[in-house]
């Protein structure tokens, strides 16, 4: 579960970065409930997805400087007797799903 945790975080980070919507490092941290160390963490993360990552002083928050897009979608096979059951995830990372400040 903490993988799942990781990767509904970079959505959110993701989404508001898209947006450009994050606020101050301490702002988003404060926002996603997690420490600015974990915020940069996951902006890391992101930059080792090739995502290139700026930050604007004067708008206060991150913004994609190239052409960038992160998609979550997450499939599951739960196997009982000699039945297969297939989960697949996705909505779950949209961001009406997530509680994310406007």
């Amino acid at each position: 579960m903490k993988n799942l945790k990781n990767l509904e975080r970079l959505q959110q980070v993701h989404n508001l970065i898209q947006q450009e919507k994050t606020g101050t490092p301490k702002e988003l941290a404060s926002l996603l409930n997690i420490s600015e160390r974990s915020v940069h963490l996951l902006l890391e993360q992101l930059k080792d997805y090739n995502a290139n990552i700026c930050y604007s002083r004067s708008r206060k928050t991150y913004h994609y400087c190239n052409d960038f897009d992160f998609k979550v979608s997450i499939s599951v096979s739960v196997l009982t007797g000699n039945e297969v059951t297939q989960i697949f995830g996705g909505s779950y990372f949209l961001p009406t799903n997530m509680n994310l400040a406007s």
